[in-house]
């Protein structure tokens, strides 16, 4: 069980989430039950696949730079994480 000084806080899509510290926005997103990360060209919903930056269908907006790899990037306590979804 986590403590609370093991937590962060971050904003998903405007709302405060309570994070372990150590995880990746992927990780953060996935146990926030955001699925959707980002929408293709073609309207389908794209999300994590590889989990090692390969891909490149985790990209979300951090802290206003778009195109982030998700699945590459731990969480900061106030960063600001947007997708599509």
């Amino acid at each position: 069980m986590t403590d609370q000084r093991d937590q962060i806080i971050i904003l998903l899509n405007g709302r405060e989430h309570k994070v372990e510290a150590g995880v990746t926005v992927a990780g953060a997103l996935l146990g926030a039950e955001v699925f959707g990360f980002r929408q293709a060209v073609t309207g389908g919903w794209r999300g994590p696949l590889c989990g090692m930056g390969i891909c490149y269908e985790c990209r979300v907006t951090i802290d206003g730079v778009a195109h982030s790899r998700s699945c590459q990037i731990y969480c900061r306590p106030g960063m600001e994480v947007r997708t599509d979804g």
